[in-house]
């Protein structure tokens, strides 16, 4: 029989988690070529690379990804027995585990997922951020208990999963005050030739603005295309170009980020969805989500 050496994943988890060797080196008052041998004495057992190295960063690989959970559950249960037998309280918290696509605005994500911490006492919620493809291969490998994107899963998917449709709002355009005081007027002639920010090419909002521009005949100037939603608005904050939101948390972009609004449209929806394992989700966290988020947005 095989054992897993405990010493080694040790070394592993918190490497992981500190993201680098020289800080869990730090951490644990270990060299740094120690924790090497011992993460590679890990994969060597497991047969499996766990970390790529991506400039001064530790990166996980898929399977580093697949024994790092084990691992957190590993480290928890240990701490578990650990205050059992010194008699303290191990009330284990639930844990809701969410995959958010990096396209999605903030405030909507915050809005979906408050009912949740409000209404779960004691719930633990795991928020992690990254392209929608990532995010549904973690899903696949049970990495995570559902995905907040932007679209469905695309047809013929091989992932065995069930997109739900929780809400879409029409679109709001933003700007510095100044800016949009000039590009109100006519709205939305004004945004021909304006300096625009927009999402990738790969997202659902980027094909719709695409069309609606084409339809009104306007041609901005695009001069930003984000993955990262919070950081195109940084930008637009700052006064690079006009920008979108749902209408439905207008007021939270407005007050955050100091900009005023140029014009509004229903025309364009931006949808969100979440994507789960379960057509009839019986996670209660997620099933708690879904309820709240009915009718979130017209």
């Amino acid at each position: 029989m095989e054992w897993m050496n405990y010493h080694h994943l040790y070394y592993f988890w918190v490497s992981a988690r500190e993201g680098s060797i020289v800080k869990s080196s730090a951490k644990l008052c270990v060299s740094q070529p120690t924790i090497s041998a011992q993460i590679k004495a890990l994969e060597k057992s497991l047969g499996e690379r766990l970390f790529e190295r991506v400039g001064r960063r530790l990166e996980l690989t898929e399977a580093g990804h697949i024994a790092m959970r084990y691992a957190d559950d590993i480290f928890a249960l240990g701490k578990e027995m650990r205050d059992t037998l010194k008699g303290r309280p191990t009330a284990k918290a639930p844990t809701l585990s969410v995959g958010i696509s990096d396209v999605m605005t903030k405030a909507v994500v915050h809005n979906l997922l408050l009912p949740v911490l409000a209404g779960i006492e004691g719930i633990r919620l795991v928020c992690r951020e990254d392209t929608t493809d990532t995010l549904i291969a973690d899903l696949a490998a049970q990495r995570l208990d559902v995905l907040l994107t932007d679209a469905p899963l695309p047809p013929g998917s091989k992932v065995k999963a069930f997109s739900h449709l929780l809400g879409e709002s029409g679109i709001s355009f933003f700007a510095p005050a100044d800016m949009a005081a000039r590009l109100r007027r006519g709205f939305p002639a004004g945004l021909d030739g304006a300096p625009m920010l927009v999402p990738t090419e790969n997202t659902s909002l980027r094909r719709t603005l695409d069309q609606w521009l084409e339809e009104k005949g306007l041609r901005p100037r695009i001069v930003g295309e984000f993955e990262d939603s919070a950081l195109l608005k940084v930008f637009g904050q700052h006064g690079a170009g006009v920008f979108m939101g749902p209408t439905y948390v207008e007021k939270g972009i407005r007050d955050q980020y100091r900009v005023a609004v140029v014009g509004r449209t229903d025309e364009m929806k931006e949808r969100v969805y979440a994507i789960s394992p379960e057509r009839r989700v019986k996670q209660p966290a997620v099933a708690k989500m879904l309820e709240a988020s009915r009718g979130w947005a017209g």
